[in-house]
């Protein structure tokens, strides 16, 4: 029987706890587990920074929603596109958006570029950029969609073909999205990345990341990076992710339902220049009329929308990117306009979310 998503976010990875008939797993707090003689464990672990019996239940259920066969948590979303990035050889030539979320631009072009990796950024929305950017040469193509702030979306099985005509993999991030409202390994995606700190985790309280794959022999290059680099999650941290993940379906239905009204009703206000919403999702973002310093004055008036970092949790967020998670752009390719305001719309009553963007944009 093929089950919906809305049935999998509640049981993926876990029925029953076999030994007390629990209906949530449990916190498997032990690092180390015995064993019958050495290199010979008495069951299926031997060490928590290699596996754990809460990660595990975490990493089945990430497999199981974005229809993978390979699922892995890890300590952070960059510590997971980190070691996406480690499959490669250190010289290798990577594609990225050329609005990609700031801390992976940091990533490539500060810490990955400075060891040997060339990248150059593109618009991977417009057909023709693809075309000239995906070429031989080119191991890896970064894909966000919808992007983060600017929300445009890209179309993942085009990607995925010009990627592959070069025999490259694309990777897509996943995380505006969730595998509620897309899944990109059934696009042709190779690998799906998260963080899990966002949608999945869902309540502003565990930060985490993921990464899910089909290939075997790739997923036996990310096994061994995340055992040897050791960016594992704390099984606490797993089990929170775990219980964030039983309540994303009815979360993401409420926040969408609330951006829709609330890209709404800024498209009608005078003091908002443009509206960026792709019509799914619980992200909008705007450009405001009066500039940078109209924008900045806007976000700090809320006061529903808690002027902070971060997105997807059911509180409703409010951030000027510029100047805060795109900092790290500032001056390169992928810099953010200054006007542009970002909004992660939680769960509360979407008029009192109105009423409040309403007074701080007067």
């Amino acid at each position: 029987m093929t089950e919906s998503i809305e049935t999998k976010v509640v049981h993926a990875g876990f029925g029953t706890d076999p030994t007390t008939g629990a209906v949530v797993p449990p916190i498997h707090l032990a690092t180390t587990y015995a064993q019958n003689s050495p290199a010979s464990p008495v069951g299926d672990f031997e060490y928590s920074r290699s596996g754990n019996p809460t990660r595990q239940v975490l990493e089945n259920a990430l497999a199981e929603l974005e229809g993978g066969r390979h699922g892995f948590a890890f300590a952070s979303g960059l510590a997971a596109e980190d070691v996406v990035l480690r499959t490669l050889p250190s010289d290798a030539r990577i594609v990225i958006p050329h609005d990609a979320y700031g801390g992976t631009f940091r990533l490539v072009a500060r810490v990955h570029a400075e060891h040997g990796l060339g990248f150059s950024a593109v618009d991977l929305g417009d057909p023709r950029a693809v075309e000239d950017s995906i070429t031989d040469g080119v191991s890896m193509v970064w894909c966000e969609s919808p992007t983060n702030p600017t929300l445009a979306t890209v179309d993942i099985a085009a990607v995925a073909g010009a990627a592959h005509a070069v025999g490259a993999l694309l990777v897509v991030d996943n995380t505006f999205a969730t595998p509620v409202l897309q899944q990109p390994l059934a696009l042709g995606a190779d690998v799906v990345v998260h963080s899990s700190t966002k949608y999945l985790g869902g309540h502003s309280d565990v930060v985490g990341g993921a990464v899910v794959v089909n290939d075997d022999a790739l997923a036996d290059k990310i096994r061994f990076l995340q055992n040897a680099a050791g960016a594992v999650p704390a099984p606490f941290d797993c089990w929170l992710v775990l219980r964030g993940i039983r309540t994303l379906a009815i979360r993401v239905e409420r926040q969408q339902e609330n951006a829709r009204a609330i890209a709404a009703a800024l498209e009608a206000n005078p003091n908002v220049s443009k509206v960026l919403y792709p019509g799914f999702g619980g992200m909008v973002s705007f450009l405001h009329a009066g500039g940078e310093a109209a924008a900045v004055a806007a976000c700090q008036r809320t006061r529903l929308f808690t002027l902070a970092e971060s997105l997807g949790a059911v509180e409703s967020l409010i951030e000027h990117p510029a100047l805060m998670t795109h900092a790290s752009v500032a001056g390169t390719t992928n810099e953010v306009d200054p006007s542009l305001v970002r909004l992660s719309c939680g769960i509360e009553a979407v008029a009192d979310l109105i009423a409040d963007l309403e007074q701080a944009l007067t």
